[in-house]
């Protein structure tokens, strides 16, 4: 079943694209949810019509997601954590450090848009993370985690 994706649903697309899925998980769950509507032939005139007023916007958006990923290009993050004699970290780092760390040096990224490369950071040491600015644009930056 073909349908139109109302807003971003992870590993399936984003908002206004045109995807199939089985019949079920669009009736039964993307439709109902209101995550999504069916791809008709006066529906897919109206996405039409909505993205050709919205391709400027996007344009502009686009241009302010890029001039931030060049400012985050160069940025070494250091974040400080509690550690045993051994090196290990008393909980773990996650996102929220990584947002507030950014926020320190005058960049306000949401930590919904941040994904840590390793799964669960336990010791200190150097990592990767990569921040996704736009669905087109996506950064790598590199954090150290030391002992406090």
């Amino acid at each position: 079943m073909e349908i139109i994706l109302k807003q971003d649903i992870p590993n399936l697309g984003h908002a206004d694209d045109i995807v199939v899925v089985k019949d079920g998980y669009a009736r039964n769950y993307l439709i109902p949810k209101g995550y999504a509507i069916s791809a008709t032939p006066s529906a897919k005139k109206v996405l039409a019509e909505n993205i050709k007023q919205r391709a400027h916007k996007e344009a502009k958006i686009k241009g302010d997601a890029e001039s931030v990923a060049k400012q985050l290009e160069g940025i070494k993050l250091i974040i400080g954590a509690k550690t045993s004699s051994t090196g290990k970290i008393f909980g773990s780092v996650n996102t929220i450090q990584i947002a507030e760390a950014l926020a320190e040096k005058g960049l306000e990224i949401d930590r919904k848009n941040i994904t840590i490369k390793d799964d669960h950071i336990k010791e200190v040491g150097n990592y990767t993370a990569e921040v996704k600015l736009h669905r087109d644009v996506k950064v790598t930056i590199d954090f150290e985690v030391i002992a406090e």
